[in-house]
């Protein structure tokens, strides 16, 4: 929101709790109330300036869309029959989502509340994918044995989704990364792991940028092992799935297509409000999602008919959800006001920018990249400088409100991470940042 803080001093106190009255308020009184205690404690997390957590903006679009979402206040469900049309809108919005990500038309989707429960979605339908080649239907009758998941990078929300689906967080089977300074999944190590599993099915979760250097796994290489290994694969594009909207830069996800499902993050790069998180998995595997989500005691949210994918499908049955806000409205809204090329624009117009504020950070004497800047993230930390000096600046420059950057961890060295995805961001705000970033110097 205009004129409010990027970011909010952490050591400030926190407002006191009204007592809840017998009558109330009043609408006007409780504005107030919000405006002078509340207000000053929320950070401007759709800001160009604010390059923190991978926080997209909110498009104009998307904001009418996100306030017809709750005007309208639908339980989005079936397709058709007693229910309302905005099922049929998610729908049309997952068709849009894949024409912009060049995805084909043999996966099926639907919106989620983030990446978390994206993630969460495609790898419950892995897991019961994986039970159907053991001859178990493990929604019904639970985990019966260890369930090989093999991965190099995943993202923190994999391994927490490993831990809500009872998989195990420590269950992992770690790929080694490529040497050098990309944060890949060496195939030579992937192979050494899947001989020694001796042909059992497993799950393989790789990456469409990693959290820190935005680095793609070798997609064709791991489609090439699909045709000679049983396994189920899932690609995590929580952001990075997006460079699919420029021509410069989709040769980076080339192979995803073969994928068995994939997870993307509406409020990231799509820039779209939360909580919006896109969930693909192939329709070849709907009868698998359909015995993990279905709601099979209550005959009313509907069924599906012969095996078949029908036209009134329901999503509550193919997905975690029962009750769901019609998140769809806000990305269909953006996604028709701004087009492919709108999408295009945002994400060329996010790396150069990236690289013009990486370079200069490379020219200063005080700072300096722990990791190259390959697309929309910057990796750097302080030259010649300690740990915890590194937190102090940190601290300081989010301190003053102007500019939220966060901190990060690269290959055990303590470093700040600047992500830009927002649709606002111009040469100015960069020069903004840069004066920030001065300012902080001054003092280290």
């Amino acid at each position: 929101m205009k004129g409010q803080p990027v970011s909010i001093d952490p050591q400030l106190p926190l407002p006191e709790k009204l007592p809840l009255s017998d009558t109330g308020m009043g609408i006007e009184q409780v504005i107030k109330q919000f405006k002078e205690n509340w207000t000053p404690h929320l950070v401007g997390a759709s800001s160009s300036h604010y390059v923190g957590f991978v926080t997209g903006g909110v498009t104009p679009a998307a904001l009418a869309g996100d306030w017809f979402t709750t005007v309208w206040d639908q339980n989005t469900q079936a397709v058709s029959g007693q229910g309302d049309v905005s099922a049929r809108l998610e729908q049309v919005t997952i068709e849009l989502v894949k024409e912009l990500l060049g995805l084909p038309d043999a996966f099926m989707g639907g919106f989620v509340t983030g990446a978390t429960m994206s993630n969460f979605t495609c790898l419950g339908t892995a897991r019961q994918w994986w039970g159907a080649q053991k001859g178990i239907n493990i929604a019904m009758d639970g985990i019966t044995a260890h369930i090989p998941v093999l991965t190099a990078t995943a993202h923190s929300s994999s391994i927490k989704c490993l831990s809500m689906l009872g998989i195990g967080s420590r269950n992992l089977i770690q790929v080694k990364i490529t040497q050098g300074d990309r944060e890949v999944m060496d195939m030579e190590d992937l192979a050494i792991k899947i001989k020694a599993l001796d042909g059992a099915p497993f799950i393989l979760i790789s990456s469409a940028g990693t959290v820190n250097t935005v680095d793609f796994d070798d997609f064709n290489a791991i489609n090439a092992l699909k045709k000679t290994h049983n396994f189920w694969w899932h690609i995590d594009g929580a952001f990075g799935g997006f460079a699919a909207c420029s021509p410069k830069y989709k040769h980076l996800v080339d192979g995803w297509q073969a994928a068995d499902s994939i997870t993307v993050d509406g409020h990231k790069w799509l820039n779209v409000p939360y909580d919006s998180g896109i969930f693909f998995i192939r329709k070849r595997h709907h009868l698998l999602s359909y015995e993990t989500y279905r709601n099979s005691n209550a005959p009313y949210l509907g069924e599906v008919e012969n095996g078949a994918l029908l036209e009134t499908m329901n999503f509550l049955n193919f997905l975690p959800e029962n009750s769901r806000r019609f998140r769809a409205l806000p990305a269909w809204f953006s996604l028709m006001s701004y087009g492919k090329k709108g999408y295009q624009q945002i994400v060329e117009n996010s790396v150069e920018r990236t690289r013009e504020l990486s370079a200069w950070i490379e020219g200063q004497s005080k700072l300096m990249l722990v990791a190259p800047t390959r697309l929309n993230n910057i990796c750097f930390t302080l030259r010649k400088q300690d740990d915890p000096k590194v937190e102090q600046f940190l601290y300081q420059l989010n301190k003053d409100g102007k500019v939220f950057m966060s901190p990060t961890l690269y290959r055990g060295k303590k470093a700040i991470r600047a992500s830009f995805v927002n649709w606002q961001t111009s040469k100015e705000d960069i020069d903004f940042i840069k004066s920030a970033l001065e300012k902080t110097l001054e003092q280290f």
